[in-house]
């Protein structure tokens, strides 16, 4: 183990057929929470995103929308970029497959694994999605009983494909079943959420066909360097962004831009990816490697998908939802908050807004802002705001309690169980409000100051925990917590309204 390797994580890829929606949002604040988590232990992260620039179908949007394919990118990758600064995501990078530290990377390990001879040139005959830039053999996609049109068998596609033949370069997939098998087995933390993995070894196990690499009827992508009539599969070369963004070199690459980083950083310690990409990051992506000679990620994490108020997202029906109409109303912190409190990560989900105002109403205004309200405003009355100095231990009878939940919040949020996380953090939430209105603080400053004096310090010490637990997931509320309970050693007095209710 390199003692100076970061923690590594990576977001999918964003195709940039269209504008950022909360399908997206919820991957990368996913990995932006498990990242503010480990800083937040001292530990060196890299968090990498990005977008997914080449392909047919970027073609055709691009056409359709009358301007270059590589205007069109530019204009959605600004996009993604702009919503992940709105949405409070500090990745340390941001690759498009159009940068040349990529490019050129994608080149030099094409024209490794052809002199390797793990790809070769032949002919494609078959079905091909140009939604979702994948090919389908007959047998895959037999044809429609009525129609006798064929459809992608991708979940949530079923679009027509088109029967295309062509000449192609294919990588030798096939090769690397018994590999992958063994590498599954061997290592039982690769694939997760564990009720995912079997669809993916009963895939390998069904066994791999080689995979076409190259197009000759797409010219927006990138061209093999030593057969630039062919560009490279979009699949082929978004998949490597994850090693090319490290800086990288494959065997026999020399000169490259940009500094080699690969030691601090690879093999990745999470992949983050839709259940719908899964195979390609669970199949396709680690048998490259294998040819490549390099490590394997340590997990591949495919998260379900959500529907909004009972229906699957598509643009047919106009309901993709735009985060920022959520943020707008309610704000960011709130947005991150709903997304990993509605749902366990790893499942599909349904979003709404009714049910993340109640959550809102119930669980932040009542639950924790009135909570805040209330413990710093009784600190200001009785305190005059300065709590004690070096409480003796057993004045504080609460904040032990409480601190023993923190080792079980750390360990579901490296876990990426981040459901969980919340449901221990507001489990303590609990635990505070019913101890205020059991003692009555208001009533025992009348007949015993100094007990509510050290019930006061118990509560404001057990709601700065609360208030560093929820950093990952709400870091500007984190801070207005912690900065009203004094935290950084100022005079508390009494908070304004963290989440003013919403009727």
């Amino acid at each position: 183990m390199n003692p100076g390797k970061k923690f590594y994580i990576t977001t999918p890829l964003y195709y940039v057929n269209a504008s950022p929606h909360i399908g997206h949002a919820y991957t990368t604040l996913a990995a932006d929470i498990l990242a503010r988590h480990h800083r937040s232990k001292g530990r060196a992260v890299h968090l990498l995103t990005g977008t997914d620039e080449h392909g047919s179908k970027i073609e055709e949007v691009a056409l359709a929308a009358g301007v270059e394919p590589r205007a069109y990118a530019d204009k959605i990758a600004a996009e993604f970029a702009e919503m992940w600064k709105h949405l409070e995501v500090l990745h340390d990078d941001f690759i498009r497959t159009t940068q040349t530290r990529h490019v050129t990377r994608v080149q030099a390990a094409f024209e490794h694994l052809l002199a390797k001879g793990d790809i070769y040139k032949g002919i494609y005959k078959g079905y091909y999605c140009v939604a979702c830039e994948t090919y389908w053999t007959e047998t895959e996609a037999p044809p429609d009983g009525d129609s006798g049109m064929r459809r992608c068998p991708n979940e949530g596609c079923g679009k027509e494909l088109k029967l295309t033949e062509e000449e192609s370069y294919f990588f030798k997939l096939s090769k690397y079943a018994a590999p992958l098998l063994e590498h599954y087995e061997k290592n039982p933390g690769f694939l997760m959420p564990r009720s995912r993995s079997l669809e993916i070894v009963n895939f390998v196990k069904e066994g791999l066909r080689d995979l076409a690499v190259s197009r000759t009827k797409v010219r927006w992508g990138i061209p093999v360097a030593s057969d630039p009539k062919h560009v490279v599969y979009v699949w082929f070369d978004a998949l490597q962004n994850y090693i090319t963004a490290t800086g990288y070199r494959p065997p026999g690459m020399k000169d490259a831009e940009g500094e080699d980083h690969s030691q601090e950083l690879w093999p990745a310690d999470i992949h983050f990816v839709g259940k719908e990409i899964f195979r390609f990051h669970a199949v396709i992506w680690p048998a490259m490697l294998m040819a490549l000679g390099a490590p394997l990620p340590k997990c591949v994490y495919a998260h379900g998908w959500w529907t909004v108020e009972g229906q699957k997202m598509s643009k047919s029906k106009g309901n993709f939802v735009n985060p920022r109409e959520i943020t707008n109303e309610y704000g960011v912190d709130v947005f991150r908050y709903h997304l990993f409190r509605e749902m366990p990560f790893g499942n599909d989900g349904d979003f709404s807004v009714e049910k993340l105002k109640q959550r809102y109403n119930a669980e932040l205004a009542n639950d924790l802002g009135n909570l805040v309200s209330r413990v710093t405003n009784m600190v200001e009355k009785y305190l005059d705001g300065v709590l004690p100095e070096n409480p003796p231990a057993e004045k504080l009878e609460t904040t032990p309690r409480v601190e023993t939940a923190g080792p079980a919040v750390d360990a579901a949020i490296e876990a990426v169980d981040l459901q969980e996380a919340l449901n221990r953090i507001w489990a303590e939430v609990g635990r505070l409000n019913r101890l205020v209105n059991e003692k009555e603080p208001w009533k025992l400053a009348k007949t015993d100051p100094e007990a509510v004096k050290w019930l006061l310090c118990d509560l404001v010490f057990s709601l700065r925990l609360i208030g560093g637990w929820i950093s990952p997931f709400m870091p500007e509320i984190s801070s207005k917590i912690l900065a009203a309970l004094g935290a950084d050693g100022g005079k508390i007095e009494k908070a304004p309204p963290l989440f003013p209710r919403k009727d």
